[in-house]
C-alpha cells in the first residue's frame, strides 16, 4: 500500500503541475495576440521608413555623424531578453550568442589591444546573468519590457545614439530574437551604429534621379536617420516580446502535453499496483480458508 500512496501523491504532484502550465499557455496565448498585433501593425512602417531612406542613403559622398566609420576601440552590446522565464531557450540563445560575440572581440583584436566592450541590458533575464559575469553593464533597462511604449524606447535609443555621436562607441550591436511565428524565433545580431549606405548601383532604383530634395539631401538625411533608428529600436523590442510570448506558450504547450502523457503512464501503473494488491489480499483469503478446512 506504501507504492499506492506514492504513485497517489505523483499523480495529485503531476496534475496540480499541468493545471497550472495550462493556465500559463492561455496566459500567454493573450499577451501573444497583444504582441503580434502590435509587431504586425509596426514592422510595415519601420520597413517602408527603412526602404525610403535606402532610396535616399545611397553611398554617393553624402554622410551624417551616424555613417562615420571608426577604429574599433570601444564596443557596446545591446542585449534584449524577458523579465521572466519557462519560455524555452529563447533566454539561453541570447545570452549564448552574446558570450559568442564577447569572445569574437576579445579573441579577434589585429593590435595587441582588444576592443573596449560595454552592454546594455533589457530584460532581467540578461542583467542577472551578466551582473555576475560582465564588469561594464552600461545600464539596465528591464522596466521597457513592462509597458514597451514607444516614448521610453525612444530616450534609451537617444542616449545610445548620443553616445556614439560623442565617439563613447564606434560600433553598436543588436541582440535579440526576430518573430516569426509562435513556433519560430529568429536569433539575430543586428548592427545599430554605424549606419550602414546602400552601394550606389545605377538602374537598382529607377525613381531615385527623379527625387528632387528640399532642403538639402544631407539635411533630410539628419533628420530622416534618429527617426529611423528609433523605429528600428522600437521594432526590436516589439519582435522579443512577440517572440517571448509565442516561445513561452509553446513551451507550456510542450509541458502540458508532457504532464498528460505521465499522468497516463502513472493511472495505469496505480491501477495496476491497486489490481495486484487485491488479487494479493483475495489469495490470502483463499489460503486462510483452505488452512482452516485443513
Amino acid at each position: 500500500m506504501a507504492n499506492l500512496k506514492e504513485v497517489r501523491t505523483r499523480i495529485a504532484s503531476v496534475s496540480s503541475t499541468q493545471q497550472i502550465t495550462s493556465a500559463m499557455k492561455m496566459v500567454s496565448a493573450a499577451k501573444f495576440r497583444r504582441a503580434q498585433n502590435a509587431i504586425t501593425g509596426m514592422r510595415p512602417y519601420a520597413t517602408q521608413l527603412a526602404e525610403i531612406v535606402a532610396d535616399i542613403d545611397t553611398g554617393d559622398g553624402v554622410q551624417t555623424l551616424y555613417h562615420e566609420v571608426r577604429k574599433l576601440e570601444n564596443v557596446l552590446l545591446v542585449v534584449v531578453t524577458s523579465n521572466k522565464g519557462l519560455c524555452g531557450a529563447f533566454n539561453s540563445n541570447v545570452i549564448k550568442q552574446t558570450q559568442a560575440r564577447i569572445d569574437h572581440y576579445r579573441n579577434s583584436a589585429t593590435s595587441d589591444q582588444p576592443a573596449r566592450l560595454a552592454m546594455i541590458t533589457i530584460g532581467k533575464r540578461a542583467s542577472e546573468y551578466f551582473a555576475r559575469r560582465f564588469d561594464n553593464i552600461a545600464g539596465s533597462y528591464d522596466e521597457i519590457l513592462d509597458h514597451a511604449s514607444f516614448d521610453e524606447v525612444a530616450t534609451l535609443s537617444d542616449s545610445i545614439m548620443e553616445g556614439f555621436r560623442n565617439k563613447q562607441y564606434d560600433r553598436v550591436e543588436l541582440i535579440y530574437n526576430v518573430f516569426k511565428n509562435s513556433l519560430v524565433q529568429i536569433l539575430t545580431t543586428e548592427q545599430f551604429l554605424p549606419v550602414e549606405s546602400k552601394p550606389a548601383n545605377k538602374g537598382t532604383h529607377a525613381l531615385a534621379n527623379d527625387y528632387i530634395f528640399e532642403p538639402s539631401k544631407e539635411e533630410i538625411l539628419q533628420e530622416m536617420i534618429p527617426l529611423t533608428l528609433r523605429s528600428q529600436f522600437y521594432r526590436v523590442i516589439l519582435d522579443s516580446l512577440a517572440s517571448e510570448h509565442g516561445a513561452r506558450m509553446n513551451a507550456m504547450q510542450k509541458a502540458t502535453d508532457n504532464a498528460t502523457e505521465l499522468l497516463k503512464d502513472l493511472r495505469l501503473s496505480y491501477n495496476k499496483a491497486r489490481q495486484a494488491a487485491i488479487t494479493n489480499e483475495i489469495i490470502e483469503i483463499v489460503s486462510g480458508s483452505e488452512a482452516l478446512k485443513g
